[in-house]
C-alpha cells in the first residue's frame, strides 16, 4: 500500500534505493511501526541518506498522505455537537489502534458514520466527535484522520512535515553570503612561498637530535594561498531581479581570505572591448589589458543570465549601447578569454529550465555553466580546481 510513496520520493529526486525500501518494508512486517509518527521518523532514517533531502522527504510525505485535514460539509446537528460548550479537558482519551486508509476509503467510511450517528460523541474512538481517538472530528489524537473544525492540538507527523523545518538544508536554494564563503573555500591552494620565516619544528627536532642535543633551528617558507580569482559580473537590464544574490556573491568573494589575489569587473549582457570597475560603467578597463596583464592561472567566474539578442553576441557593432565600438563580436571576446585562462566557469542565476535560449546555449558551449545555487556553486568550484 506504500508503493506510491516510493515513486513520489523518486519523483522529488530523493535518492531512494530498492534495498533501502525493502528494509523499510521489513520493519513494517516485523511490527516496528505502529503509528504514522513512527513511520515518518523511521522511514526518513532508512530512506534519506543526506539532510539536504529532508525537505523533499517532507513534501513527498505531505503529498502521499493527502486529505488528512480538510473542510467537510456537515449537517447542522453535527456542527452543533462539535461546537458544544463541554470542556475538552474533561474528555478522557485513550490511544486507539492506528488505521491507515487510502483517501477514498476514508471518505467512504466517513459518510457511513455520518449516516449511522444520531447523537453527540466526545472522547471515543469511532464516532464523529471531539477529543477522542476517532479519525473524524477535532481536538483528538488520531494520527491520520480528517479534522473537522476546531484547531489542531497535536504535533503529529503530518504537521511536522507541513512545517518543513529542514527547508534551509536544501542544496538547490539561492545562496547567502555564508554559504558562498563555505563553497569558495575549496579553491584554496596552499603553497610554500616567500621567505623562510616559519619554524620547521620537525626539522629542528631532527637536526638537534643529530647535533647531540645542541639546539639547531630550522626554518621553512610559510604556506600561503596561491589561488587568484577574477570575477566578471553582468549588471543591469535582465539581471536586475538577481541583484541581491550577485551582491552576496561579490561580498563573500571580496571578504574571503582564501585568495592570493581577487579582481572583479562588470559588463552588460556580453563582454566587448572594455569591462568596468563600477556597476554604472563609468570606469573603463580594456579587455585586452586583462588578457595581457593577468596570468592564465586566474580562476575566472562569469556571472550572468547569458540571455541577449543574437546580434549582441554574434554581430559587429551589435552591442546594445552605442558607446561600444564593438568592432569584434562579443562571442569572439568570450572565446579569447576562454582560450587565455585555463579555468573558467559561468554561473547563471536563472534555473536550468530557462536555458533553452540561443545565446545561453552558445555561451554554455564556451564555458561550463552552472546554476547559482549551493549545488551549482559546489560543482563549479570542483571544475575550477580540477587539473586540466
Amino acid at each position: 500500500m506504500f508503493t506510491d510513496f516510493f515513486y513520489i520520493l523518486k519523483k522529488r529526486k530523493v535518492p531512494v534505493s530498492i534495498t533501502e525500501w525493502m528494509t523499510l518494508m521489513e520493519a513494517l512486517s516485523k511490527g516496528l511501526i505502529s503509528n504514522l509518527d513512527d513511520f515518518y521518523v523511521l522511514a526518513r532514517a532508512i530512506l534519506v541518506k543526506n539532510e539536504v533531502f529532508f525537505d523533499d522527504y517532507d513534501l513527498a510525505f505531505q503529498e502521499f498522505f493527502t486529505g488528512l485535514e480538510m473542510p467537510v460539509d456537515l449537517d447542522d446537528k453535527f456542527m452543533k455537537w462539535l461546537s458544544d460548550g463541554k470542556k475538552l479537558e474533561e474528555i478522557m482519551t485513550h490511544p486507539g489502534e492506528f488505521d491507515m486508509w487510502e483517501l477514498e476509503e476514508m471518505m467512504r467510511e466517513f459518510e457511513k458514520r455520518m449516516a449511522e450517528q444520531n447523537e453527540q460523541h466526545d472522547g471515543g474512538g469511532y464516532w464523529i466527535g471531539r477529543g477522542g481517538t476517532s479519525p473524524f472530528g477535532h481536538s483528538g489524537t488520531h494520527p491520520a484522520g480528517i479534522r473537522i473544525g476546531g484547531q489542531s492540538k497535536g504535533r503529529g507527523a503530518i504537521q511536522i512535515a507541513h512545517e518543513r523545518h529542514f527547508k534551509n538544508y536544501r542544496n538547490d536554494l539561492t545562496l547567502d553570503v555564508r554559504q558562498i564563503k563555505v563553497a569558495l573555500k575549496p579553491l584554496r591552494k596552499l603553497n610554500r612561498i616567500g621567505p623562510e620565516d616559519e619554524l620547521d619544528l620537525d626539522g629542528t627536532i631532527d637536526a638537534t637530535a643529530k647535533n647531540a642535543g645542541d639546539i639547531e633551528m630550522r626554518w621553512m617558507r610559510s604556506r600561503r594561498n596561491a589561488v587568484k580569482v577574477l570575477l566578471l559580473m553582468d549588471s543591469g537590464g535582465s539581471m536586475e531581479p538577481f541583484a541581491d544574490v550577485c551582491n552576496q556573491l561579490f561580498s563573500a568573494a571580496h571578504s574571503s581570505a582564501h585568495f592570493k589575489d581577487f579582481k572583479y569587473y562588470y559588463f552588460h549582457n556580453c563582454i566587448y572591448e572594455n569591462v568596468y570597475e563600477d556597476m554604472e560603467g563609468q570606469v573603463l578597463v580594456s579587455t585586452d589589458s586583462l588578457l595581457h596583464n593577468l596570468d592564465k592561472d586566474y580562476k575566472v567566474v562569469f556571472v550572468g543570465d547569458a540571455r541577449m539578442a543574437m546580434s549582441e553576441l554574434t554581430a559587429r557593432y551589435g552591442a546594445i549601447y552605442y558607446y561600444h565600438r564593438n568592432e569584434i563580436p562579443g562571442i569572439v571576446w568570450l572565446k579569447k578569454l576562454a582560450d587565455h585562462f585555463t579555468h573558467c566557469i559561468w554561473l547563471n542565476p536563472e534555473g536550468e529550465r530557462y536555458w533553452n535560449h540561443p545565446t545561453v546555449q552558445m555561451i554554455g558551449q564556451i564555458f561550463p555553466m552552472y546554476e547559482m545555487t549551493l549545488d551549482g556553486l559546489n560543482d563549479g568550484v570542483r571544475k575550477l580546481i580540477k587539473k586540466k
